[in-house]
């Protein structure tokens, strides 16, 4: 594509004009999986490099591995020698049917018990009604994005994680799980969300580093927090921490390593007609990752210094939907990490069935979802905040309580013993 009269500051946005125009040129039953478009900038500017792929064949760790492979091959064709590239340790075929093999085996099927009492009993819906394949798809959600203050967002994913020992996502969950039972009281005796993770479990001594393809997992939680708390957490008092803690050890009480569900529900036809008529997750919750912000990584706004195979526009990686799909949840839960000059960006997204929630009522939660985070912020920024949780100590049997007692003899404190209640 020709874009050498275009203005420097217009390229990004050619760009992601190919990309749209590529994704419609996919056909996936044709075996048509992946599209290149090279926007051509002219002599002496950097062009750009429009990358299309299904999801059937990419995941967001993909991306890892195909850039710089890309970047190397390109560079050894331009120097007139050949690729020579990283091997792959296992390939995709030989994990797919690892899995398959697992789902049939014992031990997964072993599971079963487990994961149905975690589903639990059927609760009421979380919207109008319950969800409709038919009636609430893609093209029916609506969405809304939130951005933090960069002062908080800084303290969250640098201060926070390091003071609860845990990841972004475990303090994205448990203020999500804060907010929910804050919007829907009736949810804070057990709240069940899909939780969507990286799915490259280190299974039988597999090598998945430089594996592309789609591994993405959905593995369900059962998070149950005490609503009576939850004001004290949002104005930033202890029990914000109390509610990481809480959260990151339900998350963490998952049968096995958590691939299990998905496994028994779609590759084992005897657990699968099990596991579809047990109660599904209402929200969905998916962390996509910290990435270098567009105008940091492309050398500006104005693009003209940008330098070669470095990300360009707003997001590393963008995708797109079939309209027409169903909708997986009443509503679905995302965020984002940004690295910018003036700081990292923490964005939120929420979508929702339009036909079981109104815009309204879904923005509330969204807001509240805000305020558990600003919450979450003020207290980690107190140098006392903070603490181990039972998972952090794979070799020994203690009760939260008990790490709290040990932490505070030996910070000095004095402390005296309670009775942990989930947060």
């Amino acid at each position: 594509m020709d874009a050498g009269d275009a203005a420097g500051a217009a390229l990004d946005e050619i760009a992601g004009r190919a990309a749209r125009a590529a994704v419609e040129r996919l056909d996936p039953a044709s075996g048509v999986l992946a599209r290149a478009v090279w926007v051509d900038a002219g002599p002496g500017r950097t062009g750009r490099v429009v990358l299309v792929a299904h999801h059937l064949v990419v995941d967001g760790v993909s991306w890892r591995v195909l850039v710089p492979d890309l970047r190397a091959a390109c560079e050894a064709a331009a120097a007139g020698r050949e690729a020579v590239l990283d091997p792959v340790g296992t390939s995709f075929r030989r994990w797919a049917e690892l899995l398959a093999a697992q789902a049939a085996g014992e031990a997964r099927t072993a599971e079963l018990d487990a994961w149905l009492t975690l589903l639990g009993k059927p609760r009421p819906p979380l919207g109008a009604a319950e969800l409709d394949r038919d009636l609430d798809t893609v093209d029916t959600l609506l969405h809304h994005t939130w951005t933090l203050p960069l002062e908080q967002a800084a303290t969250l994913v640098g201060r926070a994680t390091a003071a609860f020992h845990c990841g972004v996502d475990d303090i994205l969950l448990a203020t999500l799980a804060g907010a929910v039972g804050h919007w829907r009281p009736d949810t804070a005796a057990g709240l069940l969300v899909d939780v969507e993770g990286h799915g490259r479990e280190p299974l039988d001594g597999v090598d998945l580093l430089r594996t592309v393809g789609w591994f993405t997992s959905v593995r369900p939680v059962r998070l149950e927090v005490a609503a009576e708390h939850l004001d004290a957490a949002m104005a930033g008092g202890s029990a914000a921490g109390s509610l990481v803690k809480a959260v990151k050890e339900q998350a963490r009480a998952v049968p096995g390593d958590g691939l299990g569900h998905e496994l028994l529900r779609h590759l084992n036809p005897v657990t699968g007609p099990v596991l579809r008529a047990a109660p599904a997750a209402p929200i969905g919750f998916n962390y996509l990752g910290r990435f270098v912000a567009g105008a940091e990584a492309g050398g500006g706004a104005d693009a003209g210094p940008v330098g070669p195979w470095q990300p360009a526009g707003e997001t590393a990686i963008g995708g797109s939907v079939d309209p027409g799909m169903p909708a997986t949840h009443v509503v679905d839960a995302g965020a984002v990490v940004r690295d910018t000059a003036a700081g990292p960006e923490l964005t939120l997204t929420l979508s929702w069935a339009s036909r079981l929630l109104e815009e309204a009522d879904a923005r509330r939660l969204g807001e509240t979802w805000l305020k558990m985070l600003a919450g979450l912020a003020a207290h980690a920024a107190d140098p006392a905040a903070g603490g181990h949780t039972p998972s952090d100590f794979h070799l020994l049997d203690l009760a939260q309580h008990q790490i709290d007692e040990l932490e505070a003899g030996f910070s000095g404190e004095q402390s005296q013993p309670f009775r942990h209640q989930p947060l």
